[in-house]
């Protein structure tokens, strides 16, 4: 007989198919769809972007609109290109390893690898059938997701959701090798099978007890990243870091920085933060899969996001932009999505 907690638990949105969290709130979807005259009204929301930021963007493209401050050193790889060029390019920008290679197209974190060594990476420039981005490591101790959105009628905007990302790990006993402390652990055990190709021999290790063992450096949760809801850092401070980032970057009015930073003071004041990745309309707010969440909380969270988005858009129609067909929007995610992930 299933107990009361099963019950509770329907209602814990972490327990669901990620499509399946949608499927209630679609109609609202429709409703701003049909209010704003297009079912791809989002494409405009960010007119410095292609089709908004929706799929399909070059992340090189992105990143070259953000004031180099707030960057992490980077350089942008040639699919085929020479591999001994490559090296020459990663000297000139004082990259060394670790370092960050990613699709320059991408989405879920897909093909995001940390490369340790110079034949690592030949290995990654050899495979990779695509145009790739390589950034320096950072090695800073918070890693944040945090979504910001400006009325382009307004001179300031704010942020609206900062989400903590704890990286897949466990704790040693002095007793267990790694693999059985994976899969002791809920969030760890459907990575093992993707971490013994990626650890060999490594995932038989015993760690010493109370010793962290970092299993997955790529903050993704297909990847076994915990997000936590950090809303309650924001602050008059925050919001004037973000628009002091945001407000050059032209034609961006919604979207989530993917960034690190030192310490949370450095975050409040904008100090030591450098920004991986800029998402654009199909930004989510990060902090509605904190697992304390309920699917109710989370629904009007979203919701919120989504009307913002969409007045984002209006506005930006009044002023005579025109969204792309919906057509060009399902190609596109099934170029980008589907077929990728097949």
């Amino acid at each position: 007989m299933r107990t009361p907690l099963f019950f509770f638990k329907i209602f814990k949105y972490e327990y669901w198919p990620w499509w399946f969290f949608y499927l209630p709130v679609l109609p609202y979807w429709v409703f701003l769809s049909i209010r704003n005259r297009s079912f791809a009204y989002f494409s405009v929301a960010n007119p410095g972007i292609d089709l908004g930021g929706f799929f399909g963007e070059k992340k090189s493209e992105i990143l070259s609109l953000i004031d180099k401050e707030f960057l992490p050193s980077s350089i942008y790889i040639i699919c085929n290109s020479d591999f001994s060029i490559l090296k020459s390019n990663l000297l000139d920008n004082k990259i060394s390893y670790p370092l960050i290679a990613k699709p320059d197209v991408g989405e879920r974190g897909n093909d995001v690898c940390k490369i340790n060594s110079e034949s690592e990476l030949g290995l990654y420039h050899n495979r990779a059938s695509f145009n790739y981005i390589i950034q320096e490591f950072v090695n800073y101790d918070f890693e944040f997701g945090v979504l910001f959105s400006r009325l382009p009628n307004s001179e300031r905007g704010e942020v609206s959701s900062v989400t903590l990302k704890e990286f897949l790990s466990v704790r040693g006993d002095g007793k267990s090798s790694i693999l059985q402390l994976m899969q002791n652990f809920t969030r760890a055990r459907f990575q093992i099978e993707r971490l013994k190709l990626t650890m060999g021999d490594a995932i038989n290790r015993v760690p010493a007890d109370s010793e962290n063992v970092l299993l997955e450096p790529i903050g993704n949760h297909c990847r076994g990243t915990r997000f936590i809801n950090f809303n309650h850092l924001i602050t008059d401070d925050l919001n004037t870091t973000f628009n002091k980032i945001s407000l050059p970057i032209k034609g961006f009015y919604y979207g989530r920085f993917d960034l690190k930073v030192k310490s949370l003071a450095d975050f409040q004041k904008g100090d030591c933060i450098k920004i991986m990745e800029l998402n654009g309309a199909s930004s989510e707010p990060g902090h509605i899969y904190d697992n304390t969440f309920t699917v109710f909380k989370a629904y009007k969270d979203l919701l919120y996001h989504w009307k913002r988005l969409a007045d984002i858009s209006a506005i930006n129609m009044k002023e005579g932009l025109k969204p792309v067909s919906f057509g060009l929007i399902v190609k596109t995610y099934w170029k980008f999505v589907v077929l990728k992930n097949k």
